[in-house]
């Protein structure tokens, strides 16, 4: 099941209190990134982060589940209606992920 458009305009506006949040639609699912760091994603209309210490803090208890088949574990941010914990969230993440690699010219 592909996510709809309307869970993404709700995440992002959740978001909204940050700058520089941007998305990127891959196969029926989005990329959620912060500042040019990939946070996360919305798949099947469920928000799903990157499993970093910062997040694991943050959510202790946070199930672990799949974005897709074949996919290494992300964790479910279940509280999305609360923007100011989805803000901390996502600005914690940004701080523990690695600079995107800068992509090759062909």
């Amino acid at each position: 099941m592909a996510s709809s458009k309307e869970y993404l305009d709700f995440i992002l506006e959740q978001l909204s209190g940050l700058e520089d949040i941007s998305h990127r639609a891959m196969m029926g699912e989005y990329l959620l990134y912060y500042r040019g760091k990939l946070v996360g994603g919305i798949y099947d209309d469920r928000l799903l982060v990157k499993p970093v210490n910062a997040a694991l803090a943050l959510m202790p208890n946070a199930r672990r589940e799949l974005p897709y088949g074949g996919a290494k574990e992300m964790l479910l941010a279940e509280d999305v209606d609360n923007p100011e914990f989805l803000e901390r969230l996502v600005s914690a993440l940004y701080e523990e992920l690695p600079a995107p690699k800068a992509r090759r010219k062909k």
